[in-house]
């Protein structure tokens, strides 16, 4: 194998590990009221959001051809490397590529560790800017595209991320508020079993999209690094086997469900009511749907929590945790630098090392801060058996989550 053989293979490896953490990272996003609400068993629910996540994400590839164009200047208008970036086979951008990979992978896992929703959107191109920044310089970003449209990371990452939840905010609350006049004087057992199913049928609309749109960033990323490598030279179409890893891989960490981050949506935001949960999934499936229509880029889970946090301001008498709330909005606002520093450290140490030993340094260093923070959350596990347990008060207190605390016998 050649120096850049092997680093591809990291690279797809490093893609598909993001892929995966994506899955259970935006489990929560689809799932997390149905599971509050018990219109779905934890596991059933988290095994229906993966086959659903599997199936979108054949649906289209649109989103996979031009995955790194709204941000970074890595792409030409046809998806392929532009052709400067291939003066040394390849091997820096798939540096490049893998040092942003890697980005977004620590946040997406220190964000489950600590149980707070975040975009994997937002924390894979965080990545890729943090190490576009330092492979390339400032220049090397498409901050607000050519000027004739609404695009670059000002357009399509940072105006989406401040408008979409408050969007759905107001869509989930006047829906609540809506849905409990009408209902008024209807005894609960019975609005509680018909909006059970609306949750259902919300929840799997979600998962469907979720599927289409973000697998398609992982297929979008492996490709790049195909052509980048010359494995690959059709921009127009993605490899068979791309889409059935990048799809079996987000499949598969939905399935094995984020239960940290359910928790925190489900139970932390506010105490959700099955109408509440339909309002909330029906006006995140809205959001969704529209925004992709107008080709907006924006975060399921910005729009998700959005969602539940209006239900709860749209219920009467409903408490909204805001010290949770204000927990995810700080985790949000950070996410993009945050991930960019780290896409930019692992930038330079695989630069300062270089070549395959610089990738196999990087590759390594993920591994281990992966393994370290999975052991770390073995010692206040959240699963399918606690995660409806009642909230405590202090699950987001930082790194030094204690285990939740079972709800009092009645």
């Amino acid at each position: 194998m050649t120096e850049t053989s092997v680093i591809l293979a990291l690279v797809v490896l490093t893609a598909l590990a993001f892929d995966f953490t994506n899955g259970f990272h935006d489990t929560a996003n689809a799932m997390a009221t149905s599971i509050a609400t018990k219109a779905l068993r934890p596991k059933t629910a988290v095994a229906l959001s993966g086959i659903l996540n599997l199936v979108g994400a054949f649906l289209s590839v649109e989103v996979a051809l031009t995955v790194t164009n709204a941000v970074v200047k890595i792409q030409d208008k046809t998806g392929a490397p532009k052709t400067e970036l291939l003066a040394d086979g390849g091997s820096g951008l798939l540096l490049i590529i893998l040092a942003g990979l890697v980005g977004g992978i620590v946040w997406n896992l220190l964000t489950w560790l600590v149980g707070l929703p975040s975009s994997s959107s937002h924390a894979l191109f965080g990545g890729l800017v943090g190490a576009t920044i330092a492979g390339l310089g400032w220049g090397g970003v498409n901050w607000n595209g050519d000027g004739s449209k609404l695009d670059g990371v000002v357009g399509k990452v940072l105006l989406p991320a401040v408008l979409s939840p408050v969007i759905a905010a107001v869509v989930a609350a006047a829906g609540t508020w809506i849905i409990f006049k009408i209902t008024a004087g209807v005894a609960a057992r019975f609005t509680d079993k018909g909006f059970r199913w609306g949750q259902i049928g919300s929840a799997s609309l979600v998962s469907l999209a979720h599927g289409t749109n973000d697998a398609q960033k992982t297929m979008g990323v492996i490709t790049l690094a195909l052509i980048a490598s010359g494995h690959w030279s059709d921009t127009a179409n993605i490899p068979l086997w791309v889409k059935v890893s990048a799809a079996f891989a987000i499949a598969l960490g939905t399935y094995l469900g984020g239960w940290r981050i359910i928790r925190t949506l489900g139970k932390g935001l506010t105490d959700i009511s099955p109408p509440q949960g339909t309002a909330a999934q029906s006006g995140a499936a809205a959001v969704i749907l529209a925004s992709s229509h107008l080709g907006f880029a924006l975060s399921t889970t910005h729009v998700a929590t959005g969602s539940v946090l209006g239900s709860g301001l749209g219920r009467p008498g409903a408490t909204v945790r805001w010290a949770v709330a204000g927990r995810m909005v700080g985790a949000w606002l950070i996410t993009l630098p945050a991930a960019g520093l780290v896409g930019a450290l692992m930038w330079w140490i695989g630069d300062a090392v270089g070549g395959m030993a610089g990738a196999l340094v990087v590759f390594t260093l993920l591994v281990l801060v992966s393994v370290g923070m999975w052991l770390r959350s073995r010692s206040g596990r959240v699963d399918a058996d606690n995660v409806n347990d009642e909230w405590d008060g202090s699950e987001i207190s930082a790194i030094s989550e204690k285990p939740p605390v079972p709800a009092p016998a009645s």
